[in-house]
């Protein structure tokens, strides 16, 4: 009977094996899948164009009037005028229904900040979420692990940001990390958050930014801490589609990338 346990153990272990093996095969075909899906996404080649749209130049119209309105009323700051994308800065050919614009086209962009450690009336029973860019786990962010208070938020820097903020990690380990706010929140001065302008879709931003991930955390500078700066995030240039096709491409990628998070769940459960 022990000689036949023994087999029985050393077969389970070469089965466990072979799941391992597929399993980190799988991985590394996944995010090679999920690298090509966004690279077809952003560049027209996801979905179909749909004649009937409006076209993202008339889109770009209407932010530049809003902007200019938010403005005015003293909503958000007025910023030095981006320079126009040239043609060595378009790093592939977009449909003619689309347009290239850069991050601070399409929305709000500001940094958070951290109120002084040492005054614990800042901290101490407060209720106010406020993000690090430790909390950023590339998909919606719906708690916060910590909080200030609202003598924080009337006596610092900090501001609280929408539902539906964008948020982008600027500093070390976590750079490039994103996330999307399910709730209004406040963020340290390494998370740089966007609140997009109405016709942008927040979730095509955030799969525009994960498809930029790997060129953010390649262009980071500082050595020891790499970060990437807030003017260099704005000037990054956008390829926007129209609002109705924004819609499609990310309902197909979030299709696709279900299918794919299936399958790995299949697989790891054997």
């Amino acid at each position: 009977m022990k000689a036949v346990y023994t087999v029985k153990v050393s077969e389970l272990f070469k089965l466990i094996d072979v799941i391992e093996k597929n399993v980190a095969e799988f991985q590394d075909l996944e995010q090679a899948m999920r690298s090509k899906l966004l690279d077809l996404a952003m560049q027209g080649k996801l979905v179909e164009q749909d004649p009937s749209d409006e076209p993202a130049s008339k889109l770009l119209e209407k932010i530049k009037a809003e902007k200019a309105e938010l403005v005015k009323e003293g909503k958000i700051k007025k910023g030095k005028k981006l320079p126009e994308i040239t043609d060595d800065e378009k790093p592939f050919a977009i449909p003619d229904s689309w347009s290239w614009v850069r991050l601070g086209d399409v929305g709000d962009w500001g940094a958070g900040a951290t109120p002084s450690k040492s005054n614990h009336e800042y901290y101490n029973g407060g209720t106010i979420p406020w993000i690090l860019t430790g909390d950023l786990n590339d998909a919606h962010i719906t708690v916060a692990n910590q909080h200030i208070t609202e003598k924080a938020l009337k006596e610092t820097s900090v501001k609280i940001k929408p539902v539906g903020s964008v948020l982008l990690a600027m500093y070390g380990a976590t750079i490039g990390k994103l996330g999307i706010l399910d709730i209004e929140a406040t963020t340290n001065q390494a998370c740089c958050a966007c609140v997009p302008f109405t016709g942008v879709s927040n979730k095509y931003l955030f799969d525009y930014l994960m498809f930029m991930k790997p060129k953010f955390i390649k262009s980071g500078v500082g050595g020891a801490q790499p970060n990437i700066s807030r003017t260099k995030i704005v000037a990054t240039p956008i390829p926007l589609p129209p609002l109705a096709e924004q819609k499609r491409i990310v309902a197909k990628l979030t299709e696709l990338f279900e299918q794919l998070d299936t399958i790995k769940q299949n697989l790891m459960s054997v």
